[in-house]
């Protein structure tokens, strides 16, 4: 079994041409359809109903649904997670 990271990136890549099909990018429908079979968290906690919306004009912006942009919307959101992640430890700290 490949290192964790290894095997992340894999599962990146295999998720990204599992949805984007023989096309090579993922679509608005591709997307929305990604997010609610492999996030299903973010989209059920997501307070904004046209959040695939705005990330799929910003992908749009960024050369459409092709891998680099998925790449960098998962790389944006991890972020974001992690950020809320990091907050979250420290106020649960000072309770």
């Amino acid at each position: 079994m490949p290192p964790q990271l290894e095997h992340t990136m894999e599962t990146m890549m295999f998720t990204f041409h599992k949805y984007a099909g023989d096309k090579g990018y993922l679509t608005k429908e591709d997307l929305r359809v990604l997010m609610e079979k492999e996030s299903p968290g973010l989209l059920k906690n997501q307070k904004d109903p046209l959040a695939v919306d705005k990330i799929m004009k910003d992908l749009d912006q960024c050369d459409g649904g092709c891998f680099q942009s998925f790449f960098m919307l998962t790389a944006g959101l991890t972020i974001t997670c992690s950020d809320y992640f990091v907050v979250h430890l420290k106020q649960k700290g000072k309770k």
